[in-house]
């Protein structure tokens, strides 16, 4: 019995003792965060699976995990021996885990979770399609805890302040234009769980989530005040000094619960369903408002400073990408490169650049067959040693005072079949044809995310995921309400139409189980273009310099549309990183980005 599947033996145990059904552990903390700090990781703990989307639902006698196409391979290998099923999510008649549980669960069962980590919106959705059939819920149950033993605790480290230089906008500004969203919703208190809201908001950063410089808070704005929740030890004098000037008031982190609950019956409180967990919920005893945080727009819609920030920090990340493909390729066969350490290179090349804090996501280097599951990431039990024939897929980012970075490469070593090159052309044009689009003012991703999907289905394969999203300025590198995807997901806020200053990434790709996989992923910003009697047009314009393979290009599979604009591209590349590379480099990238 493998030690997960010894896990599930005590889960059902605890829930033997209490009568419980089945157990629900969803993939967050209590801020509905993708990426999650050690101690919530729940679900990882009680399946083994490590990629970060993704719930389990264990029953007395199954066990699911659903997630989507990105982690297919990946959950299957990590859950082996565990006894969980993968159901893989948007695929064929898979169920919902609602439906899931409705199905299986007899009426008048009972199921249970820790409210704390399951968004408002789904605690909703359980409420309705459960209640239907009388099965109870229980939200305030946390049976993962029981079972950890060496549960990691929450982390303690420092937060910091970032100045107007960096954020265009000061937290008295910011405050205003959400106190007049608040009115607009007749809201007298809006409550902000999500810590990317929050970050934005104060314009602090921190260091609770391992990547993201994120800070583990509550905030409830109020009409003149503003009551913060968190880990006081973590603040120091700027920040202090900040917040005691726009009336912030801080509290201890877990008040919020007992604090919610003394909110006046008169008041209105505005919540985001999607980013308010279902236990904060509940606690409300005033009328409440459902709507999308405010913020989440504001912060989507980058302004002056941020996007010339922005810029600042794409030229140093594609330095240092530029130089770290010229090593790969210059080295793969004169010593031992492997997965590990070339994430290792690249972030210290990252970390040569000033204004470097941290690495935006954890690096995805992938070589061969490991490529295939999208969202790998080395590990001392899998890592590999890069060879020739292969291609090394590189999915990573930079976080910069500047802002962040999320770009992709699959580098090709040595020569590689003329089947590969097809697929490397086809994803390339893929990219290409979105990151080329010319659109009016009111497209979403949806209706543009066929651009790049159509060479990749015309050889009648899919990469079963998004084909890019917005990401944040030093917050989430998903960050909603816009996305490119073909058909639309209602739990995900990716649906606002292009608005200028929204930066977004174009990442297709093409993954074949057990063999290789393909991405090149560049970051977009939207920008207005003409305007005529037709309306407002918008286009992207490219924000990051870093060449693509033309070892795994055909160019007989090119239009001479798709030959010019990587030309035009590749001159930009070696035009503005070609300064800041030594002569060798200089060199190797002139014939590595020469016209075709």
């Amino acid at each position: 019995m493998t030690e997960v599947a010894k896990r599930i033996e005590k889960l059902r145990a605890l829930m033997a003792e209490q009568n419980i059904d089945a157990y629900v552990v969803p993939t967050a903390d209590f801020h509905q965060s993708e990426y999650v700090g050690e101690h919530f990781k729940a679900r990882k703990f009680i399946t083994g699976f490590s990629g970060s989307y993704g719930t389990a639902v264990i029953a007395k006698d199954d066990a699911g995990l659903w997630t989507d196409g990105r982690y297919f391979t990946q959950a299957l290998t990590e859950m082996e021996g565990s006894g969980v099923r993968l159901m893989k999510m948007f695929v064929d008649d898979t169920p919902s885990t609602t439906e899931w549980l409705a199905q299986k669960i007899p009426e008048g069962g009972k199921v249970a979770f820790d409210g704390r980590v399951l968004s408002m919106g789904e605690g909703q959705e359980y409420e309705e399609v459960l209640g239907a059939k009388n099965i109870t819920i229980e939200y305030e149950v946390d049976l993962i805890d029981q079972i950890w033993e060496d549960r990691p605790s929450l982390s303690k480290k420092p937060c910091f302040f970032l100045e107007d230089k960096y954020t265009g906008e000061n937290v008295a500004s910011k405050l205003k234009r959400v106190r007049e969203k608040m009115a607009e919703y007749g809201a007298t208190v809006h409550l902000i769980a999500s810590l990317d809201d929050n970050a934005w908001l104060l314009n602090f950063r921190g260091d609770d989530i391992d990547f993201f410089p994120l800070v583990l808070d509550y905030v409830i704005v109020r009409k003149d005040s503003v009551d913060l929740y968190i880990d006081d030890s973590k603040l120091n004098d700027r920040i202090r000094e900040e917040m005691a000037k726009n009336n912030v008031n801080i509290h201890p982190y877990n008040d919020i619960y007992e604090d919610a609950k003394k909110i006046g019956a008169d008041e209105v409180a505005l919540i985001d369903p999607m980013q308010m967990n279902y236990a904060l919920y509940k606690s409300l005893p005033c009328k409440v408002v459902e709507g999308a945080n405010p913020t989440i727009l504001m912060k989507a819609i980058k302004n002056a400073v941020e996007i010339e920030n922005i810029k600042n920090a794409e030229l140093k990340d594609s330095i240092a990408l530029t130089k770290f493909i010229y090593w790969v390729k210059k080295n793969y066969d004169k010593m031992e490169i492997t997965e590990l350490s070339a994430s290792d290179k690249l972030t210290a090349l990252r970390a040569e650049q000033e204004g470097y804090i941290r690495d935006s996501f954890e690096p995805l280097q992938a070589f061969g067959e490991h490529a295939a599951m999208m969202h790998y990431a080395p590990s001392k039990e899998t890592d590999v040693v890069l060879k020739e024939g292969g291609m090394l897929l590189s999915d990573t980012g930079g976080g910069y005072y500047e802002g962040s970075t999320d770009i992709t490469r699959t580098t090709v070593l040595g020569h590689i079949t003329p089947e590969l090159k097809k697929y490397y052309t086809a994803v390339y044009r893929a990219m290409q044809h979105l990151s080329a689009a010319n659109f009016l003012y009111g497209n979403h991703g949806w209706s543009l995310d066929v651009l790049a999907r159509q060479p990749i289905w015309d050889m009648n394969k899919d990469f079963q995921c998004g084909t890019g999203h917005g990401f944040g300025y030093l917050g989430s590198i998903h960050e909603p309400p816009t996305g490119f995807r073909w058909y639309i997901v209602p739990s995900k806020n990716e649906h606002h139409q292009f608005e200028p200053g929204m930066v977004i990434t174009d990442e297709p790709g093409i993954y074949e189980e057990g063999d290789f996989g393909i991405r090149i992923e560049n970051n977009l910003l939207t920008v207005n273009g003409e305007k005529n009697k037709y309306g407002q047009f918008m286009h992207f314009e490219t924000l990051n310099f870093v060449p693509i393979d033309l070892d795994g290009i055909d160019p007989e599979e090119l239009t001479r549309s798709e030959k010019e604009w990587l030309n035009d591209y590749h001159k930009a590349c070696y035009e503005k990183v070609g300064p800041y590379l030594t002569d060798e480099e200089r060199e190797w990238l002139k014939e590595y980005t020469r016209a075709i």
